[in-house]
């Protein structure tokens, strides 16, 4: 497969899985943490081929990374023989019939999102009391997702003298301290964590919010060839998006929750064989997901996580490759552009408008209106009888009482406020 070096991740995990310990592996997307986890578990399975139980069992947040997965498992364990089965939702019950089938019958490493599994372990027929090994990708992401009731039920049925491997892009509280309740004193290592990659050129255009649309199509005509995938934060926004484009000739596809199983997959086989050019897509594709040749991506929308940022930014630039991101934010989303700032410890070049577009807004200033005062500049207001307080406790005390008519400090009058 053209492999010549390991990176980071690889030369530190490889070892400690060889060696039986248990892992906790911290590194940001597009590292290489597919290969890091499965071959030196492919190597171990074939210490005891076709042992007729499922062996390995990896746990992902997605139906399209667990595909992808699965395909990485098929490419490496091509010349050994090792069996394999991604169990994912959106499937008709031919699709559960191959998985059960799969589960009952011992395919050597089982990939899986946690939902659909809970559907075959409710089936009664799931057998994991021999299981060597559990590998939980992307962890914080399917906690982030609702993932914790449904990964503890499976942590039941899975046998305890397992080896546990967990891989995560972030560590947080909550990650950390699930992460310590699965594992038997595991090796920690960690790689780079929530930076973007080198390769990723970043800028960001300050703009008004009607200014997204007109700004877009004119950035989209000048990248035109580029392999661009846009991240919007919701599925309504990628639908909308996806029309305007469609209406101006644009290729491209979109994809997101709402669409059935056998359309993403056939919308991610078009954008990875460059039959679709540009690719509209929610944050389902901002985390693990290896397309090969991403040149572009574009933020139309903020992502509400900071972290998200980079994961997004992250399909493009992998493998030591070059790529370019671009953010528009307009003035209501200053607030969660300034965290992914202060997150990368850094500031993004601010881009000029094209010509023939209106000007963006300037650096500092919010887009919405005019430059923003430092908040230590900004008077407190006060109530006659009261210190002055944080803006929190105002809104507090404002909706625990109904505000008597009086003056304001300087002899403004208030009138009195009624409920509705």
């Amino acid at each position: 497969m053209n492999f010549k070096k390991p990176t980071p991740i690889q030369e530190q995990a490889i070892p400690i899985i060889l060696s039986g310990r248990d892992l906790i592996g911290v590194a940001q997307t597009g590292t290489g943490k597919t290969a890091a986890f499965t071959l030196p578990v492919l190597d171990l399975i074939m210490d005891h081929p076709h042992a007729g139980f499922n062996q390995a069992l990896i746990l992902v947040p997605t139906r399209e990374l667990a595909i992808q997965i699965d395909q990485a498992v098929e490419a490496y364990a091509y010349f050994t023989g090792t069996s394999s089965v991604a169990i994912y939702g959106g499937g008709d019950g031919k699709e559960f019939n191959r998985e059960k089938n799969a589960l009952t019958q011992g395919a050597d490493i089982v990939i899986a999102t946690p939902g659909r599994l809970i559907s075959h372990i409710n089936m009664g027929y799931v057998d994991f009391s021999k299981l060597r090994f559990l590998i939980l990708d992307e962890a914080d992401r399917m906690l982030d997702m609702g993932f914790m009731p449904d990964l503890m039920k499976i942590m039941r049925t899975v046998n305890p003298k397992r080896q546990t491997l967990l891989f995560s892009a972030t560590m947080p509280g909550t990650v950390k301290k699930f992460a310590h309740s699965l594992t038997n004193n595991p090796e920690l290592i960690t790689i780079a964590l929530s930076k973007p990659a080198e390769g990723v050129s970043q800028g960001v255009f300050i703009i008004q919010e009607e200014q997204k649309i007109p700004l877009l199509l004119r950035v989209l005509e000048d990248k035109k060839g580029l392999m661009t995938l846009i991240f919007c934060s919701t599925k309504q926004s990628v639908s909308k998006l996806y029309q305007k484009l469609r209406a101006k000739n644009f290729n491209v596809a979109q994809i997101s929750s709402d669409l059935e199983q056998k359309d993403r997959e056939e919308v991610m086989r078009s954008f990875r064989n460059r039959q679709v050019e540009m690719l509209v897509a929610t944050d389902v594709l901002s985390r693990g997901i290896d397309i090969d040749g991403i040149e572009l991506v574009i933020n139309f929308d903020v992502p509400q996580d900071a972290e998200d940022y980079v994961h997004r930014i992250g399909r493009t630039a992998r493998a030591q490759r070059t790529g370019e991101a671009i953010t528009l934010v307009s003035g209501k989303e200053m607030y969660k552009y300034n965290r992914i700032e202060a997150l990368i410890g850094r500031e993004i070049p601010r881009l000029p408008m094209p010509a023939g577009l209106p000007p963006a807004a300037p650096a500092g200033a919010a887009a919405g209106g005019g430059a923003r005062r430092p908040k230590s500049n900004r008077p407190e207001k006060t109530t006659e009888g009261t210190k002055p307080s944080g803006g929190q406790d105002r809104n507090r005390r404002r909706n625990r009482h109904k505000p008597k008519s009086g003056n304001k400090p300087g002899g403004e009058s208030t009138p009195p406020r009624t409920d509705g």
